[in-house]
């Protein structure tokens, strides 16, 4: 979703039928996101039992999706508009920046729990403090600053402007200078893939050497984690496939940058292959909430238990107020002189015993 004021080359049919579906495609993404994540977050938040280390790392996944999908509505409405950005410029800075953070918040969590999962599978008898939750809180909140401070460039250099070849203040983004492409495009690389993927691959290849081990099936213990490494394997898996297009494209900008590459038509497929690669890692956003009730059996349980609770209490809050109502319509409606008799009194208020009293103290 870039506008790029010195773009000349431009293929104006394949640009208006590439708009014509961007609002749809970002408003079910918005709504299956919202929902799908507001889910997943009230299962973490109302479990009865106390959340795991992948809890806190997949709960924060969440929440980082959550506040992505909650921004894309927001380009919805100007992309239907022609581009026209009707807000403030500190919504477009704000909104720019939040989607910029969510990918670096997301691959970093993933790395995260690639590596409780093989702590808690292939080193199983050696305790690390990376396998509390209180450390593992600790952590999430460095990845949310690291993720802000990867993202300041956006929140500095985006801004609202008028472009008078398409006649919209748009909300678009500018550097000072060209090395910047080159210093994004490298660290969206480096940071967002090169540095995270032979981590997840390594972690990944002894957690699923561990899981191949007939002897550790047989512990219960290490049943629940074989459950939730299945889980956390499909959430990596979809992520990769989601944006790996995004950072093929990235690359090839930068050898756009160093003119290995160049022309008309070649500019045309980089920027169309750009907003087509970002939407479809926009999409795993929406797609991760699906995985945890299809792939994650524990979660369903969870899930399930969470819901129960809900249902249950207010089962009691209903029947709280039928008693109350059944106990005002005994007192006022007695055949004789409207008063409740002490027969019926002691039966809907029990005597007070001294040792109750004592209890209540």
């Amino acid at each position: 979703m870039e506008l790029n004021s010195s773009n000349l080359c431009n293929d104006t049919v394949a640009w208006i039928w590439l708009s014509s579906l961007q609002p749809p495609f970002l408003a079910i993404i918005s709504i299956l996101g919202v929902l799908g994540n507001s889910l997943v977050l009230c299962v973490f938040c109302l479990q009865r039992k106390p959340c795991s280390v992948a809890d806190v790392y997949l709960g924060n996944l969440a929440a980082a999706d959550l506040i992505m999908v909650l921004c894309l509505p927001f380009w919805t409405v100007t992309i239907a508009q022609g581009y026209q950005w009707n807000f403030s410029q500190l919504l477009c800075k704000v909104i720019c920046t939040a989607i910029s953070m969510n990918y670096y918040c997301s691959i970093l969590f993933l790395v995260l729990v690639s590596v409780d999962r093989y702590l808690a599978l292939a080193k199983p008898m050696n305790p690390s403090k990376l396998r509390y939750p209180k450390w593992a809180k600790r952590i999430c909140v460095v990845i949310w600053m690291v993720g802000f401070v990867l993202s300041l460039p956006t929140l500095l250099f985006r801004r609202v402007g008028f472009f008078p070849f398409i006649g919209v203040d748009a909300c678009y983004l500018e550097y000072p200078h060209p090395a910047w492409v080159l210093q994004r495009n490298i660290t969206t690389n480096f940071v967002g893939f090169l540095l995270p993927l032979p981590i997840i691959s390594l972690c990944t290849f002894h957690v699923v050497r561990a899981l191949k081990n007939r002897g550790l099936v047989i512990q219960p213990r290490v049943q629940t984690e074989r459950k939730a490494t299945q889980l956390v394997l499909t959430v990596l898996t979809v992520f990769l496939l989601c944006w790996t297009p995004f950072q093929l494209v990235r690359f090839l900008e930068t050898l756009d940058y160093f003119q290995l590459i160049s022309g008309c038509l070649w500019e045309n497929v980089l920027q169309i292959g750009n907003e087509l690669a970002t939407y479809l890692g926009y999409s795993n956003s929406a797609i991760n909430p699906f995985l945890y009730v299809i792939v994650g059996s524990h979660f369903r349980k969870r899930a399930q238990g969470v819901f129960q609770g809900l249902l249950c209490s207010s089962r009691k809050s209903n029947s709280s107020v039928h008693l109350n109502v059944t106990v005002i319509s005994k007192c006022g409606d007695s055949p004789k002189d409207k008063r409740i008799t002490p027969l019926e009194l002691r039966a809907v208020y029990p005597p007070i015993k001294p040792h109750m009293m004592c209890r209540s103290l």
